[in-house]
């Protein structure tokens, strides 16, 4: 499995931006897959933004597109999730992953790794 590890999480108010690092422990251009996760709680994970090795597609929660920008820099090993426009809804603890089994681009389940998370707090 993919060592991941996040940073860049932290607290701003309504309207600010952060970007979220993950780092990765193997080259990600060997990964199938990557994406940004979130957990409010109470609530249940939820996909925020994703990115497959073949054709490089993304996605995009709802929720966040037009806001949020998914990149990576293979040089790295690094994922990266520029957050614009931040609102209290985007309060949660982000998580990187890798390597999809199954399910589709923004679906929690499937993903063979998990990094331990970043907390976002945003405040109005």
């Amino acid at each position: 499995q993919v060592q991941l590890v996040e940073s860049g999480g932290g607290s701003v108010q309504a309207g600010g931006s952060l970007r979220l690092s993950c780092v990765a422990s193997t080259f990600i251009s060997n990964t199938n897959f990557m994406g940004w996760f979130r957990q409010a709680p109470g609530k249940e994970r939820e996909g925020v933004a994703a990115i497959y090795r073949t054709g490089s597609a993304t996605y995009y929660a709802d929720s966040v597109k037009g806001r949020f920008t998914i990149s990576q820099d293979n040089a790295k090993n690094t994922l990266y999730l520029q957050m614009n426009g931040l609102k209290p809804d985007d309060t949660a603890m982000y998580y990187c992953a890798a390597d999809r089994l199954y399910g589709g681009p923004l679906s929690p389940g499937g993903c063979q790794s998990w990094g331990q998370g970043t907390q976002v707090t945003v405040s109005s």
